[in-house]
């Protein structure tokens, strides 16, 4: 399969320089579908909302922050976009590439420690990053319902390498290291670092990267920069907040609050939101919306590299 320039995967739009206004933006996956995009064929399947039998119900939060939506391809920015058209809990609406949202097969297929090493295959792939300690695991458990999946630890830091699991034979999902944990050696934070960074400008078969953000406390600087590196380096994002069922005592506001001070912080980069939901690994609050926010750009991707 021939793999189409990087402006066709799912990339972020440029962020504003302080210092300047407003860069030219480059109209990408992460920005509202151009007009002249076709969608495919065939009826689009509409949002999941299944719950595991022996999960909690998860309960849509009612969400009071930024409102600006995220149009996926094939939805038109100017169209009318009724409320069930948007998952819950985030600022995403459903369009015609959403499809089979199903993990039926979760399998690890390796570990690299640098980029190069990575598969050579030409599946798509969501790299999920976020801070040490900040629900990775937890989560990658969760979207494949698999409870060893990914080794949760009470010591953040510990994954060190760049963990490909292969999903219904057909996609990736990739666990990366957390960055931000002082506890780690400085020659240590250096390398992982460098071979995520070199992960990121060099992976070709990369749709997204799902930036997790833990939504039960006040925004964190690191997780600021590192969405601006990602814009500024054109790698299309998602915010996937976490923990959004947790109030910390003494941590700040609840979840809700913390993400409206996060998104109020993320304008300044993003001359148009990025894509954002809200989710729990205890609860299974926003698993089914994030497959399925997920299915709708690896469909689009697939159809733009064939």
């Amino acid at each position: 399969m021939l793999l189409r320039p990087r402006p066709f995967l799912l990339q972020a739009l440029t962020p504003l320089h302080p210092s300047r206004g407003p860069l030219a933006v480059r109209r990408t996956l992460s920005a509202h579908a151009a007009a002249a995009d076709a969608a495919p064929s065939g009826d689009a399947s509409p949002p999941v909302r299944t719950r595991h039998k022996n999960s909690r119900t998860p309960v849509p939060p009612r969400v009071s922050v930024n409102t600006a939506l995220f149009f996926p391809p094939g939805v038109d920015r100017d169209a009318t976009v009724a409320a069930e058209m948007v998952l819950p809990g985030s600022n995403i609406v459903v369009g015609p590439y959403a499809g089979d949202a199903r993990v039926k097969e979760a399998e690890f297929i390796g570990c690299s420690a640098h980029a190069r090493d990575c598969p050579k295959d030409d599946r798509p792939e969501f790299a999920v990053l976020g801070r040490s300690n900040v629900g990775k695991s937890s989560l990658i458990n969760a979207l494949t319902r698999r409870k060893e999946a990914a080794l949760t630890s009470k010591k953040p830091g510990k994954t060190q390498t760049i963990n490909h699991f292969l999903i219904n034979k057909s996609w990736y999902l990739v666990d990366l290291p957390g960055y931000g944990f002082a506890a780690a050696s400085k020659t240590a934070r250096m390398d992982w670092s460098s071979f995520t960074k070199g992960y990121f400008l060099n992976r070709d078969t990369l749709v997204g990267v799902l930036l997790l953000v833990d939504a039960s406390v006040p925004p964190q600087k690191i997780d600021l920069d590192c969405a601006n590196w990602l814009g500024r380096n054109n790698v299309g994002l998602t915010f996937v907040f976490t923990k959004c069922d947790k109030v910390k005592k003494g941590k700040g506001g609840r979840p809700e609050e913390n993400i409206k001070e996060f998104q109020e912080n993320i304008k300044l980069v993003y001359p148009e939101p990025p894509p954002w939901i809200m989710t729990s690994s205890t609860t299974g609050l926003g698993r089914d919306g994030l497959l399925l926010h997920m299915s709708q750009l690896r469909n689009y991707w697939d159809n733009e590299t064939t």
